[in-house]
């Protein structure tokens, strides 16, 4: 049980130090600011204050934000009615990971 215990452990640390363990915070830390910024925009819509430029989005999704930003876009109901970030933001997620596995598996 230990052993096991003391094998899940190590695992988990040479995930995180491992290239792709380095990847996947650095996705999810990015995704979490996608995701804020789409719910900083739309408070800054309701309240008819300054808002977020749409070219911070892209700029976001382009540094692989895109998959937290459309999530939270659609599930928010915000900028849905954009083709632009409906049609944009998923095109530039796709080729940024296919990017980043060609880049890694290469």
């Amino acid at each position: 049980m230990i052993k096991e215990l003391l094998s899940t452990i190590s695992s988990a640390i040479y995930l995180t130090v491992s290239r792709e363990g380095i990847f996947l915070i650095y996705l999810f830390l990015i995704n979490v600011i996608g995701f804020a910024l789409v719910i900083i925009d739309k408070q800054k819509a309701i309240q008819r204050k300054w808002r977020i430029p749409e070219r911070i989005f892209f700029i976001f999704a382009f540094l692989g934000a895109g998959v937290g930003e459309f999530l939270t876009m659609v599930i928010i109901r915000h900028k849905t009615k954009h083709w632009f970030f409906m049609v944009g933001i998923p095109i530039i997620t796709i080729a940024f990971y296919w990017v980043l596995f060609y880049l890694m598996y290469r």
